[in-house]
């Protein structure tokens, strides 16, 4: 679950950079046989700046179990060269622990140091200058940048280089073809969808939570449909065919677009 809130980054909302704009973007997450977590998604994009933020907090039965909640914030800049992450904040609380990580990067967009708690204990690292982590990003500026892709040549295919403070990857996207989305219960979206795929390239790293788990053999599919109110595309389903607690599928359940 530590990375529950970067996956559902997924759902964000494609959009135009011509103007100023915010989306709030809801989801409900089961997986198994669980009504596992609701999870807030918001980002905004102006021509110069953009904000990406999230929430997660685990729902119902599954929260008795495994008692969960966590924010995601991300902020930068966009330039012709492209987008350069400002800062990076996560936190979230467990059981037991209360956890924080800051990335803070200079104005080339390139990691400088990351601080990091657990249960009040700070720790703060210099991060090495490294040339493979000078056109690296984080992971929820991975998905800001798919959107103006997607927005701008409607594919999804492209492949970003990330740098989370300690381990680099790559995050592959391949587009899919269409489906019929059906209408589902647990969602109003249904449609005619464009079929999407996220692979995570770990480049020979190991690490012990969810999205070291997510391998070239486990791929995330996510569905994009078009807004009827303001004609843009989003992301209505995400599927993880297998994890340790079975299926996982994400449905949004409302989206509010402001220009």
């Amino acid at each position: 679950m530590k990375k529950t809130g970067l996956i559902l980054a997924l759902c964000i909302l494609f959009s135009s950079q011509a103007q100023a704009f915010s989306v709030e973007h809801q989801f409900a997450v089961n997986i198994g046989t669980f009504d596992a977590s609701r999870t807030k998604f918001t980002y905004a994009l102006t021509p110069t700046d953009y904000k990406v933020q999230s929430t997660v907090k685990t729902n119902g039965f599954f929260d008795v179990l495994y008692p969960f909640k966590a924010n995601y914030f991300t902020n930068g800049t966009i330039t012709a060269s492209g987008f350069k992450t400002r800062d990076y904040h996560y936190d979230s609380q467990t059981r037991f622990n209360y956890r924080t990580k800051n990335l803070v990067y200079n104005e080339q967009g390139i990691p400088i140091y990351r601080q990091s708690s657990k249960n009040g204990k700070e720790k703060k690292v210099d991060i090495e200058y490294n040339a493979e982590n000078i056109d690296t990003t984080d992971l929820q500026t991975v998905f800001a940048k798919l959107a103006k892709q997607y927005n701008d040549v409607r594919f999804c295919d492209s492949r970003q280089q990330v740098f989370d403070g300690k381990r680099r990857f790559d995050v592959i996207f391949k587009d899919e073809g269409q489906e019929e989305l059906p209408l589902s219960e647990k969602s109003p979206f249904k449609g005619l969808a464009a079929k999407c795929s996220m692979y995570i390239d770990k480049l020979e790293e190991t690490g012990d939570d969810l999205l070291w788990q997510l391998t070239s053999d486990k791929p995330v599919y996510f569905w994009i449909l078009k807004d009827e109110k303001t004609n843009k595309p989003f992301i209505a389903r995400i599927l993880i065919e297998d994890t340790p607690l079975g299926q996982l599928n994400v449905y949004t359940t409302s989206i509010n677009v402001k220009m």
